[in-house]
């Protein structure tokens, strides 16, 4: 167990907070993703890199999800987890400290309705390396590729369950090779741009396993309007937070 985990409480709407750290917390990405996977409700889902644990009590905060498992390589990142489900015992979440790429005799394959994740989105090799272990490892494929990501969710998806997915615009082509790769049919794509006028610097990608072919490109989201304020939709998507922000 971490010793001094020095949490802090950050609200996320309808009365929920989430423990975060110096280390581990969590920024628009996460939200946004949840908010795209939250199409429909399933029964069982499985966050990978869940870090402090957002997006799974963002899908059963909302009802979409009926249980949650995270699968998380950060210790640290899990004891936060873990102490956000003690103060919420109503809601069915297991954070787990895992290897993705070793998921094998941990979870039950071929049983999840839904995968999400937030990857890193510097490739192996690309850009310089953030100062810390922690940043590094969230920000750069040095823990784990989008390959063991995308592989791992195809063994954990049922046939028809969905992966649900964000990255850097210039990885899209990579995400889908990769998705087809592993038998996740690319189905939805949404692309997430700071503004009108400029170039997207997020995409959200859901893939269904064992699926036919053809994709839904969904209208882009904005996340600022013309006068610099947050778009309605943004508004919306963040209306359940009364206090704080993300």
């Amino acid at each position: 167990m971490v010793k001094d985990l020095n949490c802090s409480k950050q609200p996320i709407g309808n009365g929920y907070f989430i423990n975060v750290s110096k280390n581990h917390t969590f920024g628009t990405d996460a939200v946004l993703l949840a908010d795209f996977a939250s199409a429909k409700k399933v029964k069982k889902h499985c966050d990978l890199g869940s870090g402090c644990g957002i997006i799974s009590m963002l899908l059963l905060r909302d009802g979409i999800a009926e249980s949650s498992v995270g699968v998380e390589i950060s210790e640290e990142a899990v004891e936060l987890a873990k102490k956000t489900v003690d103060e919420y015992p109503n809601l069915n979440f297991k954070p787990l400290c895992l290897d993705l790429k070793c998921l094998k005799g941990e979870l039950s394959f071929g049983e999840f309705d839904l995968v999400t994740c937030n990857p890193p989105y510097k490739a192996s090799g690309a850009g310089i390396l953030s100062e810390s272990k922690t940043d590094i490892a969230a920000r750069h494929e040095t823990m784990c590729t989008l390959e063991d990501v995308v592989s791992s969710s195809s063994h954990l998806l049922k046939s028809s369950g969905s992966l649900c997915i964000c990255q850097r615009p210039e990885r899209l082509a990579d995400i889908i090779s990769l998705m087809r790769k592993y038998r996740v049919e690319p189905k939805r794509l949404r692309l997430v741009c700071k503004k009108t006028g400029e170039e997207p610097w997020l995409v959200m990608l859901e893939g269904k396993r064992d699926a036919k072919s053809g994709m839904r490109i969904m209208p882009p989201l904005f996340v600022y309007d013309e006068n610099g304020e947050y778009s309605k939709e943004m508004l919306k998507i963040y209306g359940p937070y009364k206090e704080g922000h993300i």
